[in-house]
This record gives C-alpha cells, structure tokens and sequence, in this order.
C-alpha cells in the first residue's frame, strides 16, 4: 500500500504531506512493515522546507497519542503494563509508557519469540517474556496491540474487567486484533470517528459503537471513564504528523 496523508493546522502555521509505503516482509522481517517521508512546506508560499524521516515521527507521534489515551483512560492504580507485538511501535510504546507512568510489571508477547527475547533484551528495564497472548494479559492493567494480526488475538474473556487497551494495528477495514467481545463490552474511543468507521476492522466488523474521540475527552465535552474497561483504538491522523514534523523542524532550525 502507498498512502498520502496531507493535513494542514492553521494554529501552529504547518503544511505538509506523509507519503507512507506499507509492505509485510515475511520473508525478512527485520524490514520494518512501514517505511516514510514527511514533506514540509511553507503554508505562505508553498515552498518545500524540508524532508523527515517520517518512519521516526509516525513511531514517536503514535506512542505519544497512546499515551494520552491511556493517561485519561487507564485505572488509577495501574500495576502491569502488557505489550502485544515486538516491532517499531512496540518499542516507541514502551519508552514512552515507563518514561510517563510506572509500572511494577512489564510482559511482552510476540508471535515470533525469539523477537520478543531481543526486544526485551535491548530495553532497560525488566521485561517478562510471555509464551501465549493469554498469560502476557490475564491481570494487566494496560495492553498495547502493536501486532500485524489480521484476525482477533487479544479475547474479551482475558482482559480484567476495568483495563484499559491501546489497539495500534490492524489498520485495515477487514484486519482485526481484537474480538467482538471485548469491542462490544468495552467503551471504545477513538482518534477519528470517520476514519474508525471506514478503516479499522476492529470497529467495522464488531459493529462496536463509538463513545467519543479522544479529543472530545481533551476538550471536556465526553467523559473519560476510566472505571470502566476502555480500548483507544488509533489509526492516526495526518495532522498528527504535521505538528509534529513543524515540532522537529522548528527545535532544528533553533539549534542551527
């Protein structure tokens, strides 16, 4: 897939477009599945200001959205942190989940599990290996699906009541990480509500009813619930990549 994702904020004076190619590599996977580049522009002219690594930002930008969510949306006493998958996201998720929060527990699964081994060999915290989705999540208070799952592997029936989910992949209208029972009993937020509805499998094939976007939560207009068994489901948002390309060109040309 080849996807173009231009957004343009008029609050922080930034224009530009994500070009974001998506290949699964079985045959090698240490090529990371999303490989792109973010094309910054004068929004007065239209000229070209710069070119980012977007791989960079998509990593750094989705991490920092999840964790907004999960900061609103998690219990108060968040114990174990559970991270389904062992990639790019995975490892953004993890820095900046034990950077805000701290957990007393973290457990990773992949389906490979000699990836798992090294991700958690190469971070520097302690982090249990687990050898199936089901111990990595029975009693985890926060679950990251960070996977390239195309049918359910995280089931409502393993997920504490009360827990919150941060569901990454499965960006396709027919992919799908997590089950109808989880998205049917969970309250479900999301980054877009026009995008869940036509993207996300998740919500399209579970026919779950979306509670609010995260937004609507930032802006005071819909409640957090964090009581509740809560899953953020992120697709991300070209405008995400925009302020935060402007962020780094600007924290670049400052220094220079």
């Amino acid at each position: 897939f080849l996807g173009v994702m231009p957004a343009y904020s008029a609050a922080d004076d930034a224009l530009a477009t994500k070009l974001v190619t998506f290949y699964e590599h079985k045959k090698d996977p240490s090529v990371p599945s999303h490989q792109a580049t973010i094309l910054l522009f004068n929004p007065t002219n239209g000229h070209l200001k710069a070119v980012l690594d977007g791989t960079v930002i998509t990593a750094k930008r989705t991490a920092a959205v999840s964790a907004i969510a999960t900061k609103l949306l998690m219990p108060p006493f968040a114990e174990v942190l559970c991270i389904l998958g062992a990639g790019v996201q995975a490892r953004s998720h993890y820095d900046i989940f034990t950077e805000l929060f701290i957990f007393k527990e973290v457990r990773i699964w992949n389906h490979n599990k000699d990836k798992a081994v090294k991700f958690a060999n190469s971070v520097n915290g302690p982090v249990k290996v687990c050898s199936s989705v089901q111990e990595a999540v029975t009693g985890a208070d926060v679950i990251v699906t960070v996977t390239m799952a195309t049918t359910p592997i995280l089931f409502g029936e393993w997920v504490k009541p009360g827990a919150h989910v941060d569901a990454v992949g499965a960006s396709r209208p027919d992919w799908r990480e997590l089950d109808d029972e989880l998205m049917k009993n969970c309250v479900l937020f999301v980054d877009s509500r026009e995008a869940a509805c036509v993207e996300s499998g998740d919500v399209i094939l579970s026919g779950a009813e979306v509670f609010a976007e995260l937004g609507e939560v930032l802006n005071g207009t819909k409640p957090a619930l964090p009581e509740k068994t809560t899953v953020f489901k992120g697709l991300g948002m070209a405008v995400e990549d925009t302020v935060a390309a402007k962020f780094v060109y600007d924290s670049w040309s400052a220094s220079n």
